[in-house]
């Protein structure tokens, strides 16, 4: 059913949370090839939806990739390998090698694993990337081309997430550099979060260029929640207002948010292939769950048709998205089509609505 499919979240609106340093936008403006996503704005969906104006923030080539993950990985490794280096050890334990080239391990559904691999070559170091079940071939041999090894691993997101872990324990000279958390394993993930801070300041300063303070509503993707806990940290933070309203997109085969709001908790749920390769997973991650659920206004689940639907749309204006980033779309459609959604999110006749586009097209194959 499409109530099913939509969650308005009753939060403590006088939640805060602090702000993110703003090293994290430094140490990107530093990197070679860094320049600001552009932001488009897209009126037709604007009059779609009943709202002053819709714009996407477009991910589609971050730091020479087809998507924002670049954005948590080099900032994660930069992170890892300084604390190597002031500890003399890999991993902040007493017996890593103080010096020479690391491994960072990791798993993934396809753009993740490929920052990763992609910023450990340049930095002079190695990867290997685990892939569960539903990767497209394409996708595995982007990750190939990096340089990375990758295996397969039969099953879940989830699981090969803890063949990785499995992995880097095995190894001294290894890192995981994993973008979800755990009880135990949480400093790596932070740093991912940190990330991509970077992309929401840039947001900040775009919208200021068309005279909008700050957005009414902003979409984000769900995976296991990180770019959403950042979106959070960064709205919900001291530093800026409480006006601006949350809405996470997830496919339905893979809600794993939608379902842990509902119910107050961390809920695992299972999975299923979906064209939104990058957002198949089934439980929230442990750092960003508290987030999720403070501050977080909304959830929405979407079918693969809606998504296509969203996809074709982007187009139509200029965003050639791939199907994660189709997502926001087909949430802000889903959501606002239900009785009271539009005015729990506040997404009036002169409301701004971003959509965080998180892939380009040539992120997923599998999306076309």
């Amino acid at each position: 059913m499409a109530a099913d499919r939509w969650f308005a979240n009753a939060r403590d609106r006088s939640w805060r949370c602090p702000p993110v340093s703003a090293d994290v936008l430094t140490f990107h403006r530093l990197l070679d090839g860094y320049a600001p996503t552009p932001l488009v704005e897209l009126p037709a969906l604007a009059a779609e939806l009943g709202v002053g104006r819709v714009f996407a923030k477009d991910e589609s080539s971050r730091l020479g990739l087809p998507a924002f993950k670049a954005l948590g990985a080099s900032w994660a490794m930069h992170r890892a390998l300084a604390e190597r280096t002031a500890d003399g050890t890999a991993d902040g334990t007493a017996d890593g090698p103080a010096h020479g080239p690391v491994t960072f391990v990791t798993a993934t559904d396809g753009n993740h694993g490929r920052a990763v691999a992609r910023m450990a070559r340049l930095l002079g170091h190695r990867a290997r990337i685990m892939v569960p079940d539903g990767v497209h071939p394409a996708a595995v041999a982007a990750i190939e081309t990096e340089g990375a090894p990758v295996t397969h691993v039969g099953g879940s997101y989830d699981d090969a997430v803890a063949a990785a872990a499995r992995d880097a324990a095995a190894d001294p000279h290894a890192i995981l550099l994993q973008d979800t958390a755990w009880p135990g394993y949480e400093r790596v993930p932070a740093w991912i979060v940190e990330g991509y801070a970077t992309l929401l300041a840039e947001l900040d300063v775009q919208l200021a260029t068309h005279g909008v303070a700050a957005p009414d509503l902003v979409v984000v993707p769900v995976g296991v929640g990180s770019l959403a806990q950042a979106a959070v940290a960064h709205y919900r933070s001291q530093a800026n207002p409480a006006r601006t309203a949350l809405l996470s997109a997830e496919p339905v085969t893979a809600a794993c948010a939608l379902a842990s709001l509902r119910e107050g908790r961390v809920v695992t749920v299972p999975t299923q292939v979906t064209i939104m390769a990058g957002l198949n997973c089934g439980t929230p991650s442990s750092l960003a769950w508290p987030y999720l659920r403070d501050g977080i206004d909304g959830a929405a689940a979407v079918t693969e048709r809606e998504a296509v639907e969203a996809g074709a749309a982007l187009r139509a204006g200029g965003v050639d998205a791939g199907p994660c980033g189709w997502a926001g779309l087909a949430a802000a459609r889903r959501a606002i089509a239900m009785p009271g959604a539009r005015e729990h999110l506040g997404a009036d006749a002169a409301s701004t609505i971003v959509l965080i586009v998180t892939e380009g097209a040539g992120a997923n194959p599998s999306g076309t």
